[in-house]
């Protein structure tokens, strides 16, 4: 290894020794190692000289310690498509928006041939937009959790809230069949649902699509107000 050395005294002030093994390095107060060259030309630091692994980054400890090789943190570029599988939170300031969209498109959860079952389960991470395409033959009881491993109570926080629609096909019969209970994680305890106009609905609406809109408000834990609305749409 050929050294470069910087000495405290006069006389030791700058020196350097060699060999032919092709590495070089850097050293202070006259026999410290600081930076090391391989033959590679890698960078290793400290006294017992460090390369760090590939994607590394040589960070700053200040004026009083050596450098040290770090992960950096890898953020989304803007100008690429990105997909995100946990929870991103803007919050804005008290004067901005957290985020301002242009457009935007929203998933839907589609079965062409499917009805709402009398017990029917619906997870709010599949999509918060469901359509049952296939006409419906019974009334229902909705059950609202987010997927069929984790509980609504779970994922949503106290004062979180969570819109879902469901779009509801009816035959010629339809006007017997509709939604009677509002569950949330299979039970109606603790699950307050209020109907818009004041009524709950006794029917639904033949040959019609008939749209169901439920606000889920968590107000306290496995505490919901459910805020719940039937349209006809023909």
């Amino acid at each position: 290894m050929s050294i470069i050395a910087a000495g405290t005294t006069t006389t030791t002030a700058l020196s350097s020794t060699g060999n032919t093994d092709g590495t070089l390095q850097f050293q202070v107060n006259g026999t410290t190692p600081s930076v090391t060259l391989n033959t590679l030309g890698a960078i290793g630091v400290g006294s017992t000289p460090g390369y760090g692994t590939s994607g590394q980054v040589l960070t700053s400890g200040g004026s009083t310690v050596a450098p040290t090789w770090t992960t950096p943190t890898v953020y989304a570029s803007t100008g690429t498509a990105n997909t995100w599988t946990a929870t991103q939170t803007f919050n804005g300031t008290s004067s901005t928006f957290a985020s301002v969209l242009l457009n935007a498109a929203e998933t839907l959860n589609y079965g062409a041939a499917s009805a709402p079952a009398a017990s029917q389960p619906i997870y709010v991470n599949s999509g918060s937009v469901v359509y049952f395409g296939g006409n419906a033959t019974t009334s229902w009881t909705i059950n609202f959790a987010f997927s069929g491993g984790t509980s609504m109570n779970t994922a949503l926080a106290v004062n979180q809230t969570v819109t879902i629609a469901i779009l509801v096909t009816q035959g010629s019969g339809g006007a017997s069949y509709y939604n009677t209970s509002v569950q949330v994680d299979g039970t109606t305890s603790g699950v307050t649902t209020k109907w818009q106009g004041g009524t709950a609905p006794t029917s639904g609406n033949a040959s019609a699509i008939d749209v169901y809109t439920y606000t889920i408000i968590k107000t306290a834990s496995a505490t919901y107000t459910v805020l719940a609305s039937q349209t006809k749409f023909a």
